[in-house]
């Protein structure tokens, strides 16, 4: 596995001072601020979604969508 870059640390460290996940057992895991639920990954993967998310300016969950959305579209061709 490929470590992440000192640019690519930065920005993740600068992603979560900012966006703090918090806990809530009512939820039955970690949320975020902005109400994710955040589910269990590898780390390859963890560390892919992030990196796209913050490059993009988008969740990890509308990243994980892109990629469900091209994966059914590479099927139906």
């Amino acid at each position: 596995m490929q470590d992440i870059t000192d640019k690519e640390g930065e920005a993740l460290d600068e992603y979560y001072t900012e966006h703090l996940p918090v806990t809530d057992p009512s939820k039955g895991g970690v949320t975020t601020q902005q109400g994710f639920r955040m589910v269990a990954i590898d780390r390859l993967s963890e560390d892919y979604l992030l990196t796209k998310a913050i490059a993009a300016h988008k969740t990890p969950t509308e990243i994980i969508g892109e990629l469900v959305r091209e994966k059914i579209a590479a099927l139906a061709t």
